[in-house]
């Protein structure tokens, strides 16, 4: 089908553009920089924060240029005096009205305000002048909200209701008492927020961040008394070396061992192990449900984002939901358990810190479902983000240390546990050993296609031992939303379904590093974080879960089997109705 093209100048050059586009768009595909601030594409696209003014030949005033089409014959000016100086007004109001606290802010340095304060050569503000007060919120134990940090460019109110369809935050009252807040302005805890973090993701500043937990870490480091543990989840290797400088999707697994080590961990094990642990009691579980003809289809419930969601939402649902814990959650029951009685360690001196690309799994830690015998799985989770920062502090060379392996016997991995870490991971490892343990055959083809790529919603019919299982993977919380609506409608007709919270799964969890929106436009973030994480199961030499090793061992000496009595009181739980709202 031939394209409706459109001929402009911008900036003196002749481009011709496809007819719809914005001139933001037009500009950016011919190598035209404009600066922009509350602009997400395909998100947030509203013109408010007004710094991506430019001028049209013709017209009076300035246009909008990340909302304005672009016409035939158009001229425009990105950079001339008066659209600097707008430009430079603009940023004035703006800051006029922002807590300037940047050397203790936590994004500090990676801030996109900082960024065109800088690039504008903002020394003085000339509008200062009275300033919003407002408490910090920091009830969840995930979320900590600031709003005397936050521009009102409502970039996390359109990421809450467009992309996760949970509309937890919005814009309340009028004028200069406007604000992003929640219903009757309570804690982020107290209202429908599944600490999902999407919306740290996209805020340019420092008005949202995550729970920080690196001194309670620290502490425990330097407390000789402790063992401390730390396992890492499979996407936080495939993206903690952007906090280096490393290009998008490079595999640090080795460096980031060593530089666990060099922290002072006494062990440092791999949650790929856990993962492998959570396929054996998944699988046996789905097997169970289609053979008992029990309740179908089986939901995951590897994303605590999700559990929440669906405890609020559609607590009607549950029982569809898995009754296994999480991969981490999982490794931690295992770890106060089965090796503290190997390694003759009281598991009361056991401290488990828990690498994440997740916040939403600052809130697991704490459920009270997720302990035994009064000791909780796992002590503390910190992000991806939050491991830079102890790296950095500790003054750690991360980009020059060579490789280390994890240690023994708790971090050996498959590669199906690798994929755990994108959309369509979790499903596809489940059926690698569903596949094998129904036909009681090695099967070479293990790569399931159809349920991987960056598409929110993946459905896809695969055969194993004769039957036909339906599945489909969502990723997204308004995804999950959809297929949610077809099971409580009757429509659906799966067997197995996989949700993460997250679009794109774990690669782009809400502890990831936080990439510009520029950045996001420039590069397919989550297609290289999932590639590394795709490139790491085809190079492992063990690719099923079953055949872990070390896995097999854990059940000889300890398990039993999948599914077993000890498996259950350890590695499985039960997810419960959770009100949206909790007022006093």
């Amino acid at each position: 089908m031939e394209k409706n093209l459109v001929n402009l100048i911008i900036d003196g050059k002749s481009i011709q553009v496809e007819q719809g586009k914005t001139i933001l768009e037009a500009a950016r595909e011919n190598g035209i920089d404009i600066p922009t601030l509350c602009f997400l594409k395909d998100i947030n696209e509203v013109g408010d924060c007004r710094v991506c003014l430019v001028q049209i030949e013709g017209r009076r005033g300035f246009a909008t240029s990340c909302i304005q089409k672009v016409e035939e014959g158009m001229v425009v000016h990105t950079n001339t005096e008066e659209v600097l100086e707008a430009r430079k007004v603009v940023l004035d109001l703006i800051i006029s009205n922002h807590k300037v606290d940047c050397l203790t802010c936590v994004r500090n340095g990676n801030c996109e305000l900082q960024n065109l304060a800088k690039q504008f050569n903002m020394t003085d503000i000339e509008f200062a002048g009275v300033r919003n007060e407002h408490e910090i919120d920091d009830k969840s134990p995930s979320i900590v909200r600031d709003f005397s940090k936050c521009i009102l460019c409502r970039r996390c109110v359109a990421t809450c209701k467009k992309v996760q369809g949970v509309g937890a935050i919005d814009t309340i009252n009028r004028g200069f008492e406007s604000c992003v807040s929640t219903v009757e302005n309570k804690s982020l805890n107290d209202v429908n927020c599944t600490f999902c973090g999407q919306c740290i993701q996209n805020c340019p500043t420092g008005a949202l961040r995550e729970k920080d937990s690196t001194g309670e870490v620290w502490r425990k480091l330097r407390d000789p008394e402790t063992y401390v543990i730390a396992q890492t989840a499979p996407a936080v290797r495939a993206a903690l070396g952007e906090e280096f400088g490393m290009e998008v999707g490079t595999n640090v697994t080795g460096k980031m061992v060593t530089a666990l080590n060099k922290l002072g961990f006494d062990k440092v094990f791999d949650t790929n192990t856990g993962a492998d642990i959570t396929i054996m009691e998944e699988a046996n579980e789905f097997i169970e449900r289609i053979q008992e003809n029990d309740v179908l289809p089986m939901i995951t419930s590897c994303s605590p984002g999700w559990v929440r969601y669906i405890e609020m939402n559609y607590p009607e649902l549950l029982p569809h939901v898995s009754s296994c814990k999480s991969p981490h959650e999982m490794f931690g029951a295992l770890l106060k358990t089965y090796y503290a009685k190997k390694e003759g360690i009281d598991p009361q001196k056991i401290f488990v810190v828990s690498v994440m690309p997740c916040i939403a799994k600052k809130f697991e830690r704490q459920r009270t479902e997720m302990q035994n015998d009064g000791l909780y799985d796992v002590d503390s989770v910190i992000t991806t983000r939050e491991l830079a920062r102890m790296i950095k502090q500790a003054n750690i060379d991360f980009v020059g240390l060579e490789d280390s392996e994890f240690d023994s016997p708790m971090g050996e991995a498959t590669g199906a546990a690798a994929i755990f870490g994108t959309t369509g991971g979790v499903m596809e490892a489940a059926l690698r050993t569903a596949q094998d343990t129904l036909t009681g055959e090695d099967l070479k083809e293990i790569n399931f296609e159809a349920v991987r790529g960056g598409e929110g919603i993946k459905r896809a019919t695969v055969e194993i031992a004769g039957k036909e299982i339906k599945v489909v993977a969502a990723s997204g919380l308004a995804n999950a939303q959809k297929i949610l609506e077809e099971i409580k409608s009757g429509k659906a007709d799966y067997q197995f379904v996989e949700i993460m919270a997250c679009p794109g799964g774990c690669i782009m969890g809400g502890g990831q590093p936080i990439k510009t929106s520029k950045e996001r436009m420039e590069k397919d973030i989550r297609k290289l974080r999932a590639d590394c994480l795709y490139s790491i199961d085809e190079k492992s030499t063990i690719r099923k879960s079953h055949e872990n090793p070390a896995v097999k061992k854990i059940y000889e000496e300890f398990l039993e089997k999948p599914g077993s009595y000890r498996a259950h009181k350890l590695l499985h739980t039960k997810y419960f109705k959770r009100n949206k709202y909790n007022f006093e």
